[in-house]
């Protein structure tokens, strides 16, 4: 049988999560688990709603990382602590229009060494 989480719970575990995470960074991965940019995280991590929470950047554009070959797509991204562990894996990236919606949407998946990379937004929502 599944769990069902009443909102109030998924609050304080969403804060956790985002408590846990705040200061850290957000990594765009290659399929290959090649580094194609890093974003740091605000210090407070960003904003918990209901059962959302949304990340706060330092800056939501930054310069592509010298390992990023010409025109690489970023096919998922991780979360890590601000003591460099990668406790959050997996996440999709895509952009604005994809279907169904990515946990970080992007201006552009395609990323090259110096290129500009932007992201939109950055959201995750509790399990049900």
């Amino acid at each position: 049988m599944a769990v069902t989480y009443n909102v109030a719970v998924k609050t304080v575990r969403m804060t956790a999560t985002r408590d846990y995470f705040a200061n850290g960074t957000l990594e765009l991965l290659s399929a290959a688990n090649q580094v194609l940019a890093i974003f740091g995280l605000s210090e407070d991590g960003g904003e918990v709603s209901g059962d959302e929470w949304t990340l706060a950047f330092d800056a939501t554009e930054i310069q592509g990382e010298a390992a990023a070959g010409t025109g690489t797509n970023a096919a998922k991204a991780r979360l890590k602590t601000s003591g460099g562990a990668a406790h959050l894996t997996d996440l999709t990236v895509g952009l604005a229009t994809d279907t169904p919606v990515r946990d970080v949407i992007m201006t552009n998946t395609s990323i090259s060494a110096g290129q500009e990379v932007g992201v939109v937004s950055a959201t995750f929502k509790h399990a049900p």
